[in-house]
């Protein structure tokens, strides 16, 4: 046996400090452990999930490992993750897996990457959209404030690489919110997409219990308003998790607001706990209950809405203006 099968793979653990192998700190899963206990209420039959596999989802794994492709997918822990990847799509993950931010209801890892970036990216991304035959594609990315422009330069050249390789292909960005740069939302919005998102998550009361302090409500509707004032034509989107607390008021006023912010799209899913150490769920909302705010969105004049316990921001995205809630059934989740 050689010296290298001999060195032992060290697990890391949610919760505990590691080194990238770029050399900076981070914490997996974001959040560190916590020692407050708790009892996880029981999970309800619609939330079951189908494993799916096969070769198509081979075939994407392969390709987005082969690219040293970070993707939403595996580092938010989604669990539509085997259903995208058995129909060919993916969400990539751009400027690395590690975030500046450590959000309490998000899985991905956190740190300070300290300026580093992937020169090859931007290519390798759409090398593998080209790869994995993409008509429409989800380029999201962790939050960079270690980066003067929050990294919008690097996030639009991506865009643009993708585009000019696949000029038939249409790009959604799911962006940070730069710290409310407006100036670095335009960078993104001209690098020519057709949709920019950014999720607002919660309702304002629980913007901060449950996001970083960095980002903002308010901040997140302004640049969603910036992004539909600068450029018109390109379509705006943002998300809303539930179940963590929310009444029907607050998302009725979220609602009031996104609109006022010209927003076109919004999406609504049920928040579930990455680990023990994130955000506590308060409550597993019924079918019915995503269905019922779907029609209320609808009613109050947004292109689409698109609500389902199993929803995620860019979950079947490519459908997202056929009017039929991406297809799902109500009755099913």
């Amino acid at each position: 046996m050689s010296d290298q099968n001999q060195i032992p793979v060290v697990q890391i653990h949610s919760g505990e400090k590691y080194t990238t192998p770029q050399g900076f700190k981070a914490i997996k899963d974001g959040i560190k452990k916590t020692q407050v206990e708790y009892t996880p209420l029981k999970k309800p039959s619609w939330l079951r999930v189908k494993a799916q596999g096969g070769p198509k989802y081979e075939a994407v794994k392969s390709i987005v490992h082969e690219h040293r492709l970070a993707t939403v997918c595996e580092e938010a822990k989604c669990p539509n993750m085997s259903e995208c990847w058995s129909r060919g799509t993916a969400t990539i993950m751009l400027m690395g897996e590690v975030c500046t931010r450590a959000c309490r209801f998000c899985s991905v890892n956190t740190g300070n990457p300290k300026g580093w970036l992937d020169s090859e990216e931007a290519q390798n991304t759409a090398k593998s959209v080209e790869l994995m035959g993409l008509k429409y594609v989800v380029l999201t990315s962790v939050n960079r404030d270690d980066l003067p422009d929050g990294g919008a330069a690097h996030y639009a050249a991506c865009v643009q690489a993708v585009r000019e390789r696949n000029p038939d292909t249409a790009v959604e960005a799911l962006t940070p919110d730069f710290l409310g740069d407006l100036k670095a939302v335009e960078v993104v919005v001209d690098s020519g997409l057709q949709v920019f998102a950014q999720n607002v998550e919660t309702v304002k009361r629980l913007t901060h219990p449950v996001r970083d302090p960095r980002a903002g409500y308010e901040q997140t509707l302004a640049v969603l308003a910036h992004a539909k004032r600068h450029r018109p034509d390109v379509l705006t989107k943002t998300s809303l998790m539930l179940g963590l607390g929310e009444t029907r008021q607050e998302i009725e006023e979220c609602l009031h607001d996104l609109r006022a912010a010209k927003v076109d799209i919004v999406t609504f899913g049920q928040y579930l706990q990455p680990t023990r150490n994130h955000y506590p769920i308060d409550r597993y909302l019924t079918p019915e209950e995503f269905e019922a705010y779907r029609e209320l969105g609808l009613s109050m004049g947004f292109l689409e809405v698109v609500s389902g316990v199993m929803v995620r921001s860019s979950y079947r995205a490519e459908q997202v203006l056929e009017g039929n809630n991406v297809g799902l059934s109500s009755h099913k989740g």
